[in-house]
């Protein structure tokens, strides 16, 4: 059987096994009982589970997650045919045909771009002519609003640059995130109260995620990667402090991780200064 077959096959099967899942005859009372919306959470973790997988550069949990993410589209697409909307094949079938649009250098007669970034651009127009044509009164239009909020702000601002809004360079967005770190400060001094806190932290991390942009950063993953290495080095440190019998001063905890940073900075054996 050829790869093809064989991947068509399991396929079947996986539709199969939804819709005994979905049966309401002796089906599953979990899978009977969920919907669009409260599929969500589980849609928006396993691909969160793909993403854990590839950075743990682990082949069998990536080949495990992705099927669990498979099975979310399925049962998606299981729910649009129950009620008369689409099913899975249209659902494919939709992907392959914007797929085949959307590279014309491949399956037309276009040239290809002669870079990367020209690629990327041309796609860019491709997708605004498609949001254009469906009715898009703003280049916002189809932001999707369950992003994560890094990632939200980073599609909306990339989309604004579209029409121009943009910093010309670095040094904007840099003294932007300096500007709104003054006004939070000064609603600070001023005892202001939280939700003008919170305004003013939104617009600090929203420059925050502008500058990321500008300097070709992810601020999700920049973010992660961070949150990482908060854990590693504060791991560090718990296990320090339960050598030496559990003192928490905060001058041995400061002490105790710049220890944590200095080690694992001899470990990579890079030497970087300036991280969390």
């Amino acid at each position: 059987m050829t790869g093809e077959r064989k991947g068509a096959a399991a396929l079947e099967r996986v539709l199969a096994v939804m819709a005994r899942l979905r049966d309401p005859e002796g089906g599953c009372p979990w899978d009977l009982a969920q919907d669009f919306r409260s599929l969500l959470p589980h849609t928006l973790e396993e691909a969160y589970e793909v993403a854990a997988a590839v950075e743990a550069g682990d082949p069998m949990a990536l080949r495990e997650e992705l099927g669990d993410l498979l099975f979310q589209v399925v049962f998606h697409a299981r729910l649009a045919e129950e009620r008369g909307w689409f099913g899975f094949a249209e659902v494919a079938a939709t992907l392959a045909e914007k797929l085949v649009r959307r590279h014309p250098h491949v399956f037309g007669d276009e040239p290809a771009p002669p870079s990367r970034e020209a690629l990327h651009r041309r796609w860019e127009a491709q997708k605004e002519a498609e949001r254009r044509a469906r009715g898009a009164a703003s280049v916002l239009d189809g932001v999707p609003r369950a992003l994560p909020a890094l990632v939200r702000a980073v599609k909306l601002q990339r989309r604004a640059a579209r029409l121009g809004f943009d910093w010309p360079d670095r040094e904007g967005p840099l003294a932007k995130v300096a500007e709104e770190l003054a006004e939070l400060r000064e609603a600070l001094e001023a005892g202001e109260r939280l939700g003008r806190l919170e305004h003013e932290l939104g617009d600090l991390l929203f420059a925050c995620a502008n500058l990321a942009r500008h300097l070709g950063v992810e601020p999700e993953q920049a973010l992660r990667r961070a949150g990482e290495r908060f854990e590693r080095r504060f791991r560090r440190v718990e296990a320090a402090l339960a050598r030496e019998g559990g003192r928490t001063d905060l001058e041995r905890l400061e002490a105790l991780w710049r220890e944590a940073k200095r080690a694992e900075a001899a470990r990579e054996g890079s030497g970087r200064g300036g991280e969390a």
